[in-house]
């Protein structure tokens, strides 16, 4: 390479436009790169992500109760009392009729919010209850995990027909359902969380009902 090249090199090098266009054109490779990555991993996480809400159902809401597909049969409804956000509730049906109804529910627990997914019956009973996410002590408030513990499971087959709402609380306030040994606030937020999904199904059974008999893949209600 001559000299005078290398001196216009070094003058090019230099100037501002110079060293931002080549920023530029390293910012489009790297965006590019990473729109190339996306792209290539989107499907194998949205089939990843349909697999673990399958996994999730098969915990909750037992196989007689439906012969459909309810993660593709859905309603959503919007319940200021029972969520700031739209509730998507899942449908249960058997020979196309709504056998049960699967829904999410958030609780305020000691360490954060707490998300739980329950299945409950059309008569209100519960089916099913796990916990999806927490922030709660290990070692002493995550026994509402079921890999830790089988607590969850004793809201099985409790409704407000079996249990008199004045009784859903945590012994210790002088309620039905055991608590933790140094740990009340996970429990009673638990069961705080369950009170509040059964009024939500309660307030909105008819509509759902309703709602399920036409639903082919997603519907919206609104809560009156």
């Amino acid at each position: 390479m001559s000299m005078a090249l290398s001196a216009k090199l070094e003058i090019l090098r230099s100037r501002v436009d110079y060293q931002g266009g080549i920023l530029g054109f390293m910012c489009a490779v790297v965006t590019l790169l990473l729109m190339v990555g996306q792209q290539a991993t989107y499907l194998p996480i949205q089939e990843r992500l349909a697999e673990d809400r399958a996994e999730l159902l098969a915990q909750v809401l037992p196989s007689q109760y439906f012969d459909n597909d309810p993660l593709s049969e859905t309603v959503s409804i919007t319940d200021e009392q029972f969520s700031s956000k739209p509730t998507e509730i899942y449908l249960a049906k058997f020979k196309g009729v709504v056998n049960a109804l699967v829904f999410q529910i958030e609780t305020e627990g000691y360490g954060g919010t707490i998300t739980l997914m329950v299945a409950v019956n059309t008569e209100g009973e519960i089916l099913g209850l796990r916990t999806l996410s927490h922030k709660e002590t290990p070692g002493l408030a995550d026994k509402i995990e079921i890999g830790i513990s089988d607590w969850i499971t004793r809201f099985n087959g409790e409704s407000f027909k079996k249990t008199d709402k004045s009784d859903w609380k945590v012994k210790k306030d002088g309620g039905k359902f055991d608590q933790f040994t140094g740990a009340t606030i996970t429990p009673r937020a638990v069961v705080k969380g369950v009170v509040s999904g059964l009024e939500f199904y309660a307030r909105h059974a008819n509509e759902l009902s309703a709602a399920g008999d036409s639903a082919a893949s997603k519907k919206e209600v609104s809560a009156p």
